[in-house]
């Protein structure tokens, strides 16, 4: 009896402990708008979101402009574009232990970029003053960006827009990373892309289409057009028809939606199929993403027991797969679709439309040396 009483007051006392250093680190966390007072000396036009929220909480405000060390460029943005990811400013709960209990840790913005090179490091040769590059690097909503030459960088091709490569790295590695690395693409394999006309599916189905397979998209009625005119060779309208519940079966099915159970996509895979499962359909936190969340673990532990497996993954950005990326827009196998864009000033306004999840390709934001508040 001693023995349980003491395992009760230690568990007592443990529980007691986590609760008091979680409201520690909840009151205690901060970020950089609790100390920066002071004017910067050398000012740029940036996005922050001190406090976590809807888009209202961004702000375009004057920041310091960065300035490179021996391995680094200065990149002037010249565009950007925005992500699913760029919704973490409200700060969904189970994040926030990642992102900041209190309030954001990081109070930058954005990811995917384009811009031209103002000035490199001593060590950096393989770039110039005046390139026209593209990649990823946090805080990309802002006038300059200072981004390690060995990494998550390459240069434009000329013949996109910096509009366009700015709507590259997040989705189309992505796309390309889930069905490369972990769906097997393999030439004359009969592919269904569930979310064919978002950022990620748009780039998905031309990847796909790079790899010599027949591609089915699935999208709305008036997603249809669209979605042929960049390489479909088959489409489904999910308002009018279920892709489970037809008679074609698929090598691959890469899934951005996740509104179906693992037996109906079991059902219409090839024996030793793979489901990739990259997304749970619309962007931010919505109505339904736990319960399709759940649906994925159970699809993912239940797949280790069958023959067609479905499999997810994390995309991480790197320059040989950016490098891929510019060599299929060069060649002309992948065009980037931009559904809307934007001025720096209107992020608030990008954000707002890409919450509703029903943008055609990608969200793109113009950055301009004039931008105000």
């Amino acid at each position: 009896m001693k023995i349980k009483r003491i395992l009760k007051w230690s568990a007592g006392i443990l529980l007691l402990a986590l609760v008091v250093a979680v409201f520690i680190a909840y009151w205690m966390s901060t970020n950089d708008c609790d100390r920066n007072t002071g004017a910067p000396a050398n000012p740029m036009k940036a996005i922050v979101h001190c406090e976590y929220g809807s888009p209202d909480v961004l702000t375009l405000v004057d920041a310091e402009k960065p300035a490179p060390n021996d391995n680094q460029l200065l990149v002037r943005v010249r565009a950007a574009s925005v992500n699913p990811l760029d919704l973490t400013i409200r700060g969904p709960w189970l994040l926030r232990p990642i992102l900041g209990m209190r309030k954001p840790k990081d109070t930058r913005l954005g990811v995917d970029y384009s811009g031209t090179v103002e000035a490199v490091g001593k060590n950096v040769t393989q770039f110039k003053l005046g390139d026209e590059v593209f990649g990823g690097k946090t805080g990309a909503l802002a006038e300059y960006v200072c981004v390690l030459a060995d990494r998550a960088v390459v240069l434009k091709p000329p013949n996109i827009t910096f509009e366009q490569a700015a709507s590259v790295p997040v989705a189309a590695i992505t796309a390309l990373q889930g069905l490369r690395d972990k769906g097997k693409i393999q030439p004359g394999q009969k592919v269904l892309i569930n979310g064919a006309s978002g950022g990620v599916g748009t780039f998905t189905v031309q990847i796909a289409k790079s790899f010599g397979t027949e591609v089915t998209g699935v999208c709305s009625t008036r997603n249809l057009d669209m979605v042929r005119s960049i390489g479909a060779d088959h489409v489904i309208d999910y308002t009018k028809e279920d892709f489970t519940k037809t008679d074609q079966h698929y090598d691959l099915i890469f899934d951005l939606v996740g509104n179906h159970s693992f037996s109906e996509r079991r059902r219409i895979l090839n024996p030793n199929g793979i489901c990739v499962m990259a997304g749970i359909g619309g962007a931010g936190w919505h109505e339904g993403i736990l319960s399709r969340l759940a649906g994925e673990l159970n699809a993912y532990v239940a797949s280790r027991f069958v023959s067609e497996k479905f499999v997810t993954y994390i995309a991480t950005l790197n320059k040989a797969d950016l490098t891929i990326l510019g060599d299929l827009m060069q060649a002309g196998k992948v065009t980037p679709v931009i559904d809307r864009t934007y001025k720096l000033n209107e992020t608030r306004d990008a954000l707002r439309y890409l919450e509703t999840g029903h943008a055609r390709g990608k969200v793109v934001i113009t950055v301009e040396q004039d931008n105000k508040t």
